[in-house]
This record gives structure tokens, C-alpha cells and sequence, in this order.
């Protein structure tokens, strides 16, 4: 009774995983569309971005690198000029704002990418059961043309077989894009958080600069300067004061 009723959905399960496995492989190709998208719409030269952020605070102009951060759709800009309202607060502060910033946003740059890989791993076994469950149904039908008296039907068995294989054929054909776009748009979203890393060290790194120069001893090296005056300007007066002793 059981080996019966496993017969009969095997006769229209190989159909069904067929389906199935025709929309998983919609499903996916939508995701890549989005995912390449997302990524390329968001593009940035990480070292041109870090030298008009730099140049633009060397010359003191704040508010000008904060308006070249939002100029960019890229992420790195978003994650860059978080941190950089932070800039008051010092260079711990702006650091932890930034790694605050890279987590808050790797839900976005990740989304999609546990399905994309799901699918590779095991499209061509869905497929495969479609396949199992093709031939379980083509035999079926050789038995029952037996028991007939017919001697069965070898073509219509090669037949079922052949038509039972082109769902392994769809289950890898589904498999390989979805790991291949998995495995690129794994390494576009660590190249964001690798960018973030270098701009936020160069960052950081001209803050701990602009606190050198903010230390007492350097001050008094600086006679006459103003309490307003630019780094650029404090930092030429050191240089000059020390070229003279």
C-alpha cells in the first residue's frame, strides 16, 4: 500500500520539481539583476575619494570634504561622512562610529547572497531527486507493460529516462550562475568594507596629526598664531620654526 502511493507521487513529482526549479532559477536571475545594480550604482574610486577627503581637510574645509562625502552614492562616502560628524570627538570615537557604520550596512550590501547560495549548493541535487523520481516512473511503466504481455516498451522507457534527465540538466544549469554571482558579489561586498577600512585609517590617521600639532609643546612653537588658524597654516609655522633652530 505504501510503495503504491510513493508510485503515484513519483509519477507527478518529477513534473513538479521541474516547476520548481524553473522559478528558483527565475527567482535568482531577478536577485543577480538587483544585486549587480545595487553594486555598480554604487561604485567609487576608494584613493581619489581619500585624497579630496584629505586635501579638503588639510586646507580646513570641513564642511567641504562633508559635502564631497554626500556628493557620492557610494557606501564607503555614507559609512566616511557618519564618521566624520564624529570629527570633534576624537579619533576612538570616529573609529567606532565607523565599524558601527560597516555592520549597520552589511544587511544591504549581503541581501540575497544566502539564497544565491543555497541554490548553487543544491540545485543539482533537487534537480538529481527530479531525475530519481523520472526513472522510478518510466520503470513503473516497463513493469506494468510486462505484466501486460506487451514485453514493454523500450523506447517509451529511453523515452521517460531522457525526459527524467533534463531536470539534473536544469538543476545545474540553475546552480552555476547562482554560485558564480554568489562568489562575485561576496567579494564586491568585502571590497566595500576593505575601502572603509583604508579611508577610515587615513582618517583617523590626519586626526592623531591634527592632535600633534593641538599639543602644548608644539603651540609653543607657533608664536603669534591664531586660534582659528588652519592646520595647513600651523603646520607650515612648525616646519618653519624648526628649520630655524
Amino acid at each position: 500500500m505504501l510503495i503504491e502511493k510513493l508510485l503515484a507521487v513519483a509519477q507527478v513529482g518529477g513534473s513538479a520539481v521541474l516547476y520548481i526549479l524553473i522559478a528558483l532559477s527565475i527567482w535568482s536571475v531577478s536577485i543577480i539583476l538587483e544585486r549587480w545594480w545595487f553594486f555598480r550604482s554604487r561604485r567609487v574610486n576608494a584613493p581619489q575619494l581619500a585624497d579630496t577627503l584629505l586635501k579638503k581637510l588639510h586646507d580646513g574645509d570641513r564642511a567641504g570634504a562633508m559635502a564631497a562625502l554626500k556628493a557620492s552614492k557610494s557606501i564607503e562616502a555614507e559609512v566616511l561622512a557618519s564618521g566624520l560628524e564624529w570629527y570633534d570627538r576624537g579619533p576612538d570615537a570616529v573609529r567606532e562610529i565607523l565599524v558601527k557604520g560597516v555592520r549597520d550596512r552589511r544587511k544591504a550590501t549581503e541581501r540575497g547572497l544566502l539564497f544565491l547560495g543555497t541554490l548553487g549548493n543544491n540545485a543539482p541535487f533537487i534537480g538529481l531527486f527530479g531525475t530519481v523520481l523520472g526513472i522510478v516512473t518510466a520503470f513503473k511503466e516497463l513493469g506494468a507493460a510486462a505484466t501486460g504481455g506487451g514485453g514493454g516498451n523500450m523506447n517509451s522507457v529511453m523515452g521517460g529516462i531522457a525526459e527524467a534527465l533534463i531536470a539534473t540538466a536544469v538543476g545545474i544549469l540553475a546552480a552555476i550562475p547562482a554560485v558564480v554571482a554568489y562568489n562575485t558579489f561576496s567579494k564586491k561586498a568585502g571590497d566595500i568594507e576593505e575601502n572603509v577600512g583604508s579611508l577610515g585609517n587615513a582618517l583617523i590617521a590626519y586626526m592623531k596629526g591634527d592632535e600633534h600639532l593641538d599639543h602644548p609643546l608644539v603651540q609653543e612653537k607657533v608664536s603669534g598664531s591664531s586660534p582659528v588658524a588652519t592646520r595647513r597654516d600651523r603646520l607650515h609655522s612648525v616646519s618653519k620654526k624648526e628649520a630655524e633652530a
